[in-house]
């Protein structure tokens, strides 16, 4: 017996259309339901909607400072279609399949915001967690080599001697471990997914400033736990519980000391 057809998924252009409000009804009933019944397409929506963000200042700023005169060299040698239109759907479409594929929207919004302020490390980590969602989190492996994998780029690159089992939390699941940086200044990520709270981060860079307690603040209606030792700055941010944070930060800290 043959299987039915599936139904054809809304192309990326249809879907910035349904974001802009450029379709008609019938349309949208149509796209409303495929996104009811798949959640994939839903992640896919939820990323395209974030038009809102402020890429264009951030590539802009990334423009000013581009060496222009090499660039336009290595244009010169490659062929010359017809050029496209460059609107805001199709810059769309184009990044949202670079972030879907990788850390690519870290890597830039962190980037453009350390520009703008590179005393605040804090805050650049709070504007990127506050982009995270629990589908964010959700596919990404969970295996213990992948793990290791990870953290040995991050142990190379800030001098440290990272493993899952100092890592682990209590009821919280460790997802993913990267590195971010902006004028090679490395800050490690090392994302969680907790059932209950959604996406929490510890985050590391290198400090000289000595040591220092536990400290506690709000950023982007997140709660965030920040320390430092003599050749590092922490800090936990997450939608936990502040009591519940620092309780968890105390635990890492005194893993990671030992």
């Amino acid at each position: 017996m043959t299987e039915p057809l599936r139904p054809k998924l809304p192309s990326d252009d249809q879907l910035v259309a349904y974001l802009d409000d450029q379709l008609d009804s019938e349309q949208r009933q149509s796209i409303d339901a495929a996104i009811s019944d798949d959640p994939a397409l839903s992640l896919r929506v939820q990323w395209l909607a974030r038009s809102s963000l402020p890429f264009k200042a951030a590539y802009d700023e990334l423009l000013a400072q581009a060496p222009m005169e090499r660039l336009n060299a290595m244009l010169d040698t490659l062929p010359s279609p017809a050029p496209p239109a460059r609107s805001r759907r199709w810059f769309l479409t184009a990044a949202a399949g670079l972030v879907v594929s990788g850390g690519l929207m870290d890597r830039l919004f962190l980037g453009w915001q350390m520009s703008r302020n590179k005393s605040n490390w804090r805050g650049l980590v709070a504007d990127s967690m506050s982009l995270y969602v629990p589908q964010t989190l959700e596919h990404l492996p969970s295996d213990e080599a992948t793990q290791r994998a990870q953290l040995r780029t991050i142990d190379a690159r800030l001098g440290l001697t990272l493993v899952p089992a100092k890592l682990v939390l209590p009821r919280i699941q460790l997802k993913r471990a990267q590195i971010l940086e902006h004028d090679g200044v490395p800050i490690a990520q090392i994302t969680y997914l907790d059932p209950a709270h959604g996406p929490m981060a510890l985050c590391v860079t290198r400090s000289n400033n000595g040591s220092q307690a536990f400290v506690q603040e709000r950023r982007h209606n997140m709660n965030v736990v920040y320390w430092a030792d003599t050749e590092h700055a922490w800090m936990l941010i997450g939608h936990n519980p502040m009591a519940e944070l620092e309780s968890m930060a105390k635990i890492l800290h005194k893993r990671l000391s030992t």
